[in-house]
């Protein structure tokens, strides 16, 4: 009886939600034989990727067949279904998006004058680098370890994309560099601190869609990636005092011992202890 409650365990939806993230949620599907669909539409954008196998994917009044390495995007109000073919296995990955938080990106990239939600005119397609960066944002998203500044960034960063590729026509960067220079002394002085992508960005006068692309291009890394680096700067001029690594790791701002060790060997290519000695 374990062994077949095991197996139901690993066919079950899995979800994913973060109360610091109210703006977005994940589903999994191993299975997708053992969810089938009506016809149905949602109030929020979804975005999904097939990860195996393939399925009928009806959008409106056209139905497709859509395979693994496929994208299929539904707007708010789209009456859409996905079900298995001939009890064929398939499986797959959504994202669902509110869609005040995504007319507000699309705002801020220049696609909408008004307040108004841009809809996209592609039902689905085969874009590698769309499939593994919606695959990239889902692990990110579901990883304990990451905290809500990488998640946030990581959706940004991705949606900023979605748009770039599937809505052209974004204008071009125009900020000035201090204030990118604003939001990176923002990080450094609270490194240690569990930071919010709003913070950084209040604290720059900047858009999140900008920082997160221009912050990479000024400086080399994402805004999460800087701070991760300056808490590892942080972190070696405590283990020079001496300091017990448990106590730095939380010092530092890291979640966990198991966490600071891995970004620190990532940063050093050394373990606290032999950078300590």
């Amino acid at each position: 009886m374990k062994h077949a409650a095991a197996k139901d365990a690993d066919k079950a939806p899995r979800f994913w939600r973060d109360d610091a993230l109210p703006f977005i949620e994940a589903r999994a599907i191993a299975d997708g034989r053992e969810v089938c669909y009506a016809r149905h539409s949602h109030a929020h954008f979804s975005i999904g990727a097939i990860t195996a196998g393939c399925s009928t994917y009806v959008h409106e009044q056209s139905a497709f067949e859509v395979s693994a390495g496929t994208v299929v995007l539904m707007n708010p109000g789209d009456v859409h279904a996905c079900n298995p073919i001939d009890d064929q296995p398939w499986s797959y990955l959504m994202l669902y998006v509110e869609t005040p938080w995504l007319t507000d990106l699309q705002h801020q990239l220049g696609f909408s004058q008004d307040q108004a939600f841009r809809r996209f005119s592609i039902t689905h397609l085969r874009d590698a680098s769309l499939f593994a960066g919606l695959k990239d944002l889902y692990a990110v998203l579901i990883d304990a370890q990451h905290d809500v500044l990488r998640k946030h960034s990581a959706a940004v960063e991705f949606f900023t994309d979605v748009q770039q590729r599937l809505n052209p026509g974004d204008p071009p960067l125009r900020e000035p560099n201090f204030k990118l220079e604003r939001a990176a002394d923002y990080i450094r002085d609270h490194c240690t601190q569990m930071l919010k992508l709003e913070d950084i960005c209040a604290a720059a006068q900047l858009s999140p869609s900008y920082l997160i692309r221009a912050f990479k291009q000024h400086f080399g890394m994402t805004p999460h990636a800087f701070l991760v680096n300056r808490r590892i700067q942080f972190a070696r001029e405590r283990l020079r005092s001496g300091q017990l690594i448990a106590d730095v790791a939380l010092e530092a701002g890291f979640a966990d011992q198991a966490h600071f060790q891995r970004a620190f060997k990532q940063h050093l290519a050394a373990t606290p202890g032999q950078y300590r000695g």
